[in-house]
This record gives structure tokens, C-alpha cells and sequence, in this order.
């Protein structure tokens, strides 16, 4: 942490120069004490308006000697509780000389004092509402297992060039909205906007924010957030998404054309499968359907791997067929999509039951 102070000097050279100092004081006649800030044991407190205080030269005496205890903290403490302490409040800290004339300043601590710090806050209902922007700097609250140690190293590599409380913050935010995203995506949103307020430029940041956006059916808001990490960054990795993006925002060109963009046979087969389901959706947002079957069948939906892009395929294709009145085909394929979803990832079995409800019976 930047606040740990550590020290450079020896062990054992603190308790040494402490010792010296602590001599030369003991060494010192009284009158140089009370200049200095401290008494020796046994001395009278000096008189009000007695001298100049520390560092100061009263008359017939002679200035300390530098070095010999001046600026100690804990001296000047000692001197600081004796200024601004009241009559009657010496004796709670065992200091029985009385309060100096005229003295009625408040105790340290009690608020008064210009510019130190205090235990007082406004009354609740007399503080102002946050404004919409800082609500969003300071995001929901973090819970207290989520510590940012949950993010990849590929993704906390990217905070480098941050201070290590802002990269520690912006972390805690992300991993938060990544826990998030499945069961509260508005909250899962919210946390990534306090990660973008701190740290805007990062392409991650914005990437988050954008696929909580969309999580949440803020779909403007994520395909904004998307271009902006495409910006950076030129992944294509966010095209899919995008292209949905502009589906729900009923711009079925706009995600074609994504679609055709010259990146997308170069995806890996998941990213692939991906953008050919939105492609299809918008075929059919556009009442395309044959075009539609056609783009999802240059899919490998016969494919042996029961990974979940093709469990993905094999759902939309079935749908699809079913939205053109092919309803028996539907069903054959509804069959091919629960018989390899282990994980459940659609309600495929319960949409051939109502298929099969409906064929007549022979």
C-alpha cells in the first residue's frame, strides 16, 4: 500500500538517538524546558504569557540547543494539549497544572478547531442527494468477498498503468459485475459503470460495460460501449453481439451487414455459430424465412460435439422451422438438440412436447 511508511535507518539506531535526545532534556535547565514545549518532573508550570514558547528566547535565558529534543512530536503534542485544553480538562490526562489565563479555546477533538478533522457529519436529512454522476462513481456496494482477485491476468494486466488503489477499485467492480451478470444484470451494469467513471480508457472497462448492458437490455447503451472497445482495442471478438445489438433495436440491416464483415470466416466456431444465429434472426426479422433456414443450414449442425454452440445451432434452426410452419421437421430437431443438451441450455424438450401435442393423432 502507498500510505505504509517504512524506515530506512538501522534497528536499534531509533531507540539510540531517542536516548540522546532524552539526555540532553534532562540536562536542560527548567526555564529552557518550558520553551521547548515539556517540563522536567517536579518543575512549576510556567505562567501565563511567560515566554515565547517553543524555539523562543525569554528574558536572561538562552535559546535551546537544536537537536536537543526540539520538533519531537511528542513534545509538541504535549504543548498543543496544554494550549487548546479548557480549565478542569488537564486532570482527566493526569496533568494537574491549571489551565492558562483566559484560555477558553475548546479541547482538541471536539470539531471546533479551523481545519482539523472531527467526528461530527450532517444530519441525514439535511444532506444534499447525490447527483446521477456520482451515484454512478460510487456504484453499488462491494461486497466483502469479492476482492479482484477473481479476474483473469489477462484482463488485471490491462490496469498497469493505474494507481494500485484506483486498479484495485476498478477490479473489485468488474469482478463484482462478472458474479452479477446471470442473476442481477442491472446491479452487474452498475458496477461496471463506476469501473468505467474511473478508468474510461480501457478497453476491458468498456467491453464489460457493454456486455452488461446487453445482459441487462440496455441495447443502445451496450452497442455504444462495444464500438468504443472495438475502437481500441480492433477486436472483432464484439461483432456478434453488435450485430444482435442492432436486432433489438430493430436495424436487421445493420446486423447483416455486420455479418458479411470480412473477419467473420475467420472466427473461431463458437463466435462463427454465434453470428450466424443473429444473421438468421434478422432474416427473420426482415420475414425471410427460407433465407434463413439456408444460412443456418451452411452450419455444421450434424456436428458430433455436444458443445454448446451447436446445442445453440440446433435450437435456432429448430425454431426457425417451426416459425416457417414445418412443424414436423421442428419437432425431428427439436429431438437433436435436447438429446445432446446435458446442461440444459434451452427448453428443448418441453418445446417438442407441445410439438408433438399438436400432430394429429393417426
Amino acid at each position: 500500500m502507498h500510505f505504509l511508511i517504512i524506515s530506512d535507518r538501522p534497528n536499534g539506531q531509533d531507540q539510540e538517538q531517542d536516548a540522546v535526545a532524552e539526555q540532553r532534556r534532562n540536562q536542560r535547565p527548567s526555564g529552557d524546558a518550558s520553551r521547548a514545549g515539556g517540563r522536567p518532573s517536579g518543575s512549576k508550570p510556567a505562567s501565563a504569557g511567560g515566554g515565547k514558547g517553543a524555539g523562543g528566547k525569554s528574558s536572561g535565558g538562552k535559546p535551546p540547543a537544536r537537536g536537543a529534543g526540539q520538533g519531537r512530536a511528542s513534545e509538541r503534542s504535549s504543548e498543543r494539549s496544554q494550549k487548546w485544553s479548557p480549565e478542569g480538562e488537564r486532570g482527566a490526562r493526569g496533568d494537574k497544572s491549571p489551565a492558562r489565563a483566559g484560555d477558553s479555546r475548546p479541547a482538541r477533538g471536539g470539531g471546533d478547531r479551523p481545519g482539523r478533522k472531527s467526528d461530527w457529519k450532517r444530519p441525514a436529512d439535511k444532506q444534499a442527494d447525490r447527483s446521477e454522476e456520482q451515484a454512478k462513481y460510487d456504484g453499488p456496494e462491494l461486497p466483502a468477498e469479492i476482492t479482484g482477485q477473481e479476474l483473469d491476468r489477462s484482463i488485471t494486466s490491462q490496469f498497469k498503468g493505474l494507481p494500485e488503489k484506483l486498479a484495485l477499485r476498478v477490479a473489485r467492480h468488474l469482478a463484482a459485475a462478472g458474479a452479477l451478470i446471470d442473476v442481477d444484470p442491472e446491479t452487474a451494469y452498475q458496477h461496471t459503470l463506476a469501473a468505467r467513471a474511473r478508468a474510461p480508457r480501457l478497453a476491458v472497462v468498456r467491453e464489460a460495460v457493454g456486455e452488461t448492458a446487453y445482459a441487462a437490455g440496455r441495447y443502445a447503451e451496450a452497442l455504444a460501449e462495444l464500438r468504443a472497445a472495438k475502437r481500441m482495442n480492433g477486436s472483432p471478438a464484439y461483432l456478434p453481439i453488435m450485430a444482435d445489438c442492432h436486432r433489438a433495436l430493430g436495424n436487421p440491416d445493420q446486423a447483416l451487414k455486420l455479418a458479411k464483415s470480412p473477419s467473420v470466416p475467420n472466427f473461431e466456431p463458437e463466435a462463427k455459430a454465434e453470428m450466424t444465429i443473429v444473421e438468421a434472426g434478422a432474416r427473420r426479422d426482415m420475414g425471410q424465412f427460407d433465407a434463413a433456414l439456408r444460412t443456418l443450414e451452411l452450419a455444421p449442425l450434424q456436428s458430433k460435439s455436444r458443445a454448446s454452440w451447436v446445442v445453440r445451432l440446433r435450437y435456432a434452426y429448430a425454431d426457425t422451422l417451426e416459425a416457417a410452419g414445418r412443424e414436423t421437421d421442428a419437432l425431428a430437431w427439436f429431438h437433436r438438440t435436447y438429446s445432446i443438451d446435458s446442461d440444459q441450455l434451452t427448453d428443448a424438450a418441453e418445446r417438442a412436447e407441445a410439438l408433438e401435442k399438436r400432430q394429429p393423432k393417426e
